[in-house]
């Protein structure tokens, strides 16, 4: 069974999607699927905390699901997202949303994980009304990380950008709690920018940064 609370009485797609996302740890595990954490250690290894029969158990309800997939050998499967998988993006992108607001300072002494950080604090906030008319791509060091964003709200690899930002993940998330503004931590050096003051206007724009 998909999860621990079932909700059968109720005709709603709701709970029909808590029956299979509402159990404790399992949004998780598909957000390490999701940044490309294939193998069972890996995964758990970034969920600290998780029991290994947990993790089964929630692994095997994204299958039974059709979230995720096995790939390789039967004893050593490779994890993937799946086309119905990457349907509950807008749900993960909401929730970093919500739990934003939630999260206590970010420092370099804790784990911000570049992928993280620019899942949460930049694609989450992505503006389709504000990307308008744009058509352009960003690159993004973030820690030891590359990725490129579009101005279609995508994240893409090997694409030509107009605009590179260098930045640690704890910065990125300051900025995006407010703590401090992109223009400050320019200044203070915190962030890195190459490329011109208009493609950065823009890059700002599209992804609701101050």
């Amino acid at each position: 069974m998909p999860a621990t609370v079932r909700y059968d009485e109720q005709y709603c797609p709701v709970a029909r999607a808590l029956d299979v996302l509402g159990d404790r740890w399992t949004l998780l595990v598909l957000r390490e699927v999701m940044a490309g954490q294939e193998r069972f250690n890996d995964i758990r290894s970034n969920l600290p905390g998780i029991a290994p029969g947990v993790l089964t158990a929630r692994i095997r309800t994204l299958m039974d699901e059709d979230l995720i997939a096995a790939e390789g050998s039967e004893s050593r499967p490779r994890y993937v997202i799946t086309e119905r998988g990457k349907e509950t993006l807008p749900v993960m992108r909401a929730l970093s949303r919500f739990g934003m607001p939630l999260l206590d300072a970010p420092n370099d002494k804790k784990a911000n994980r570049p992928w993280s950080a620019v899942q949460t604090c930049l694609v989450a906030y992505y503006d389709p009304e504000a990307a308008e008319g744009i058509s352009e791509n960003y690159s993004v060091q973030c820690g030891d990380e590359e990725f490129t964003l579009s101005s279609r709200g995508t994240v893409k690899t090997d694409q030509s950008t107009v605009l590179k930002l260098e930045v640690s993940p704890a910065v990125l998330f300051r900025i995006r709690k407010e703590f401090i503004s992109l223009e400050k931590a320019i200044e203070r050096g915190d962030v890195v920018v190459n490329g011109s003051k208009a493609a950065l206007k823009r890059f700002s724009r599209v992804f609701g940064l101050r």
